[in-house]
């Protein structure tokens, strides 16, 4: 064998679906579980103004997130190499602003469009992401920046 038949780990998290996909999948099956048992007990008023207050954290989270990644001149592919650990902002309170940011976005949507559904969901959408796309990146993190992400890690909560 010779060395070039050797070949070196990937250098990315290894995240095959992309983690916003996962939140629309999850959010189809609401809706589509509304269209077959539709469930309508959200007064409009208060869901509407809790949407407007959860899709207003969700944008200023993931657009923050996204230019803290930019300006640390790292991907926010998951399928491409990390260059930098960001842990400033909103990394400071939460390790996955981003997807927590979408988590509110998601949430937004439902209680906008009254789909308790896909509230009800909700849990499976945090599940999924954790380990489809949060587990796969904690791990290579870990590896590719190792005592520094492990300090993180242990003062800063995965989601709140």
């Amino acid at each position: 064998m010779t060395d070039h038949a050797v070949s070196k780990p990937a250098d990315h998290a290894g995240v095959w679906v992309p983690p916003p996909l996962i939140y629309v999948v999850l959010f189809g099956l609401g809706l589509l579980l509304h269209q077959i048992v539709p469930l309508a007990f959200l007064p409009v008023v208060p869901a509407r103004v809790a949407a407007l207050f959860f899709l207003g954290g969700g944008v200023l989270l993931a657009g923050w997130s996204n230019l803290l990644f930019w300006r640390a001149h790292t991907s926010l592919v998951p399928i491409k190499p990390t260059t930098a650990l960001v842990v400033s902002g909103p990394y400071r309170l939460t390790r996955n602003p981003m997807y927590l940011g979408l988590l509110c976005v998601y949430i937004a949507v439902a209680l906008w469009l009254s789909l308790v559904w896909a509230l009800i969901l909700v849990p499976l959408v945090i599940l999924a992401v954790q380990r489809l796309a949060i587990a796969k990146e904690e791990r290579y993190l870990e590896q590719k920046f190792g005592d520094t992400y492990r300090q993180y890690r242990a003062r800063v909560r995965r989601w709140i």
